[in-house]
């Protein structure tokens, strides 16, 4: 039987403008980083697909090298495109970024003007696609001009390869220069993709200030502190979590006594708001109004189904920020 979208499904979800921009993004994107490349089960991808778009998520966020094996989620992505989504694409807001290594030699990593084409020609063959909404250079490269890596992002939008253009991992000082160049050759530039929870507040070192003073809408990946900011762990290490796996993002090192007490006591409080501790983690980032959107992995659709809840509730008292940072030991 041929997938038809739910028609409520944009009644599920708050769409915010990215920056300045006339885009807007789904609150809740779905990152692809894991659980849709070659090795994992593909009626299982598609299903997560398919119940994202159905609650909402129109924004689906992937990079050349997500898999495993690399390029292997937009593949992924590809055929549940084919199969599923091919007549809502207009509705549909993909991204993909290149800037980490990708392939042998020296024209498979960094941010060369050849690299970076390259590399999207590549990702649009695997999905599949004439174009893409956003392209993003997935990291600043110190071997290569900052011109440089901008100067082929306007290229790929002024051959209609992307509509946008992004950056990711960029700090306040390169996210501003980045704004000035490609606001000189007049380029769609409109988002940057950074970490930020409330455990990893490095972004609150000027870059949200900068983002609002460009006209840039945030993005923010690891909201949940790779899982830490869920019920996962509020009463032991399950055996299926990423510290029990030795993942190589997270591992038992980073779950200590301290940090229990701290993910139990942010736990409590997101009880007294009415949500799960990983929906107010998400709420928390969103707080801002320059954070267009939080970006999500999943590998159960049930953890999609508990985010996409997080709309429901994204207001915060000042008491509650107080206490979220007297918990993590900052100053109020």
């Amino acid at each position: 039987m041929a997938y038809l979208a739910d028609d409520n499904r944009y009644e599920k979800m708050s769409y915010n403008y990215c920056g300045t921009s006339g885009l807007q993004l789904p609150a809740i994107s779905l990152g692809m980083w894991h659980n849709f490349g070659g090795i994992d089960n593909f009626e299982t991808s598609r299903a997560l697909v398919r119940r994202a778009f159905d609650l909402g998520i129109t924004h689906f966020d992937l990079a050349n090298n997500y898999g495993p094996p690399p390029g292997s989620a937009e593949e992924t992505l590809g055929r549940i495109l084919k199969k599923d989504l091919a007549s809502y694409r207009d509705q549909l807001v993909i991204s993909t970024k290149a800037g980490y290594g990708m392939w042998s030699g020296p024209y498979g990593d960094g941010g060369s003007k050849k690299y970076l084409t390259a590399s999207l020609d590549q990702s649009l063959e695997r999905l599949g696609l004439d174009y893409v909404d956003i392209f993003y250079h997935h990291r600043p490269d110190p071997n290569t001009p900052l011109e440089e890596s901008m100067k082929a992002l306007d290229m790929v939008v002024k051959q209609g390869k992307a509509l946008y253009v992004g950056i990711s991992n960029y700090n306040a000082q390169q996210t501003k220069r980045a704004a000035e160049i490609l606001r000189d050759l007049g380029t769609a530039f409109i988002i940057n993709q950074v970490s930020y929870s409330i455990f990893d507040r490095w972004t609150e070192d000027k870059l949200i200030d900068t983002l609002a003073a460009e006209g840039l809408g945030g993005i923010i990946f690891s909201p949940l502190a790779q899982g830490l900011l869920t019920d996962k762990y509020i009463d032991e290490i399950p055996e299926d979590s990423r510290v029990a796996s030795s993942s190589q993002f997270l591992n038992e090192t980073d779950i200590t006594t301290e940090k229990l007490t701290k993910i139990k006591e942010l736990h409590h409080l997101a009880q007294n708001r009415g949500q799960s501790l990983a929906q107010m983690a998400l709420a928390w980032v969103l707080r801002h109004d320059s954070i267009a959107s939080v970006l999500v992995g999943a590998s159960k659709v049930s953890q999609i189904e508990e985010n996409i809840k997080t709309v429901d509730q994204l207001a915060f008292t000042a008491d509650e920020l107080a206490q979220i940072d007297k918990i993590c030991n900052l100053d109020v």
